[in-house]
């Protein structure tokens, strides 16, 4: 003889009963999280969405009249969505946009180096103001992955950067010592991209 179905009042109360059990326990685990300092934050790995997360967070802090600075360290004369919408905010956000493009935009080794330089020696004036809650040093990880600056430095500024600064550092293959250093890494794998398809950088989307 079969067995009768559950009522939809017991699958509830079963339900309910589960529910309570991971509430419970979730809040056991977050009675031991009791430290708060900035974060060291990379974004890296060949898929979409790097600076996009990076300024998602960027916002958030405006959300809460947080100060933001920003280095964009590849990205100069482009227009961008995010930029024009964060000149509405200057008395919480300096951007700085100091690079002068891709190395195979410039073709130009000595100038690439100069851009990155100067856009590093901003960084390290943000990162010591202790105005700025958050420091986005956007496509760092593209200037470190040539060799355009000593990453040892770069690692002793982010080791050393104030207790409650968090610091958000993006761009594809990101330094394995960078990695080790960070609190937070997330890394974007590529699954489709409709450039592959034929399909241009479209505005709103990619800018």
């Amino acid at each position: 003889m079969s067995e009768p179905a559950e009522t939809e009042a017991e699958i509830n109360r079963r339900h309910n009963e589960k529910a309570a059990k991971r509430k419970a326990a979730r809040t056991r685990m977050l009675a031991t999280k009791t430290i708060e300092r900035g974060l060291l934050i990379v974004h890296t790995g060949t898929g979409k969405g790097k600076s996009t997360a990076a300024f998602g967070m960027v916002l958030r802090c405006l959300g809460h009249g947080m100060r933001v600075g920003i280095v964009q360290f590849v990205k100069g004369a482009w227009e961008t969505g995010e930029r024009k919408v964060l000149e509405a905010y200057p008395e919480l956000v300096t951007c700085r946009a100091m690079g002068e493009g891709f190395t195979w935009d410039t073709q130009d080794r000595a100038r690439d180096i100069a851009a990155a330089r100067a856009a590093w020696e901003m960084a390290k004036v943000m990162i010591a103001d202790p105005a700025y809650n958050l420091v986005l040093l956007d496509e760092i990880n593209i200037v470190l992955r040539y060799d355009y600056l000593p990453l040892d430095e770069v690692l002793a500024i982010l080791k050393a950067r104030p207790k409650d600064l968090h610091v958000i550092v993006t761009g594809r293959n990101a330094k394995p010592e960078l990695i080790e250093l960070a609190d937070l890494v997330t890394e974007m794998s590529l699954v489709k991209h409709p450039f592959r398809a034929g399909v241009k950088a479209q505005k709103g989307i990619e800018f």
